[in-house]
């Protein structure tokens, strides 16, 4: 019962947000900020899902409604924005989160591994 307070966030927008947040740490890797704002001199950039800011290294799961045309448009310019502040953003669909989690991890390890080091 510890173990299930230890993982709860109020921060998760929807059920397979937490799903993914809560393996990613079951998996290991550090606990990420749920719905992190990304903001420049102040003015907002985009929100995430899930970040480690001070990597800038982000997860957007990308649900049912990306088959929205507009929505994808939005979704591609504030990925655009977040590029231009350095920010590594993987994405995870329904699918990948179902059937190629394992290679998905590996990714999200090496692009916090690579933050992680001194430059």
């Amino acid at each position: 019962m510890v173990r299930v307070a230890e993982l709860a966030d109020a921060g998760a927008e929807s059920a397979p947000e937490s799903r993914l947040r809560v393996r990613i740490v079951l998996a290991g890797l550090p606990r990420p900020v749920t719905q992190f704002v990304v903001e420049r001199d102040g003015t907002f950039v985009a929100r995430l899902d899930l970040a480690w800011p001070h990597l800038k290294v982000a997860v957007e799961y990308d649900g049912l409604w990306h088959n929205d045309p507009e929505q994808f448009h939005r979704d591609r310019r504030r990925l655009n924005r977040l590029m231009g502040e350095d920010w590594i953003v993987l994405h995870v669909t329904a699918k990948r989160f179902r059937e190629d989690f394992d290679a998905f991890l590996t990714k999200l390890r090496q692009a916090l591994r690579s933050r992680s080091r001194p430059h």
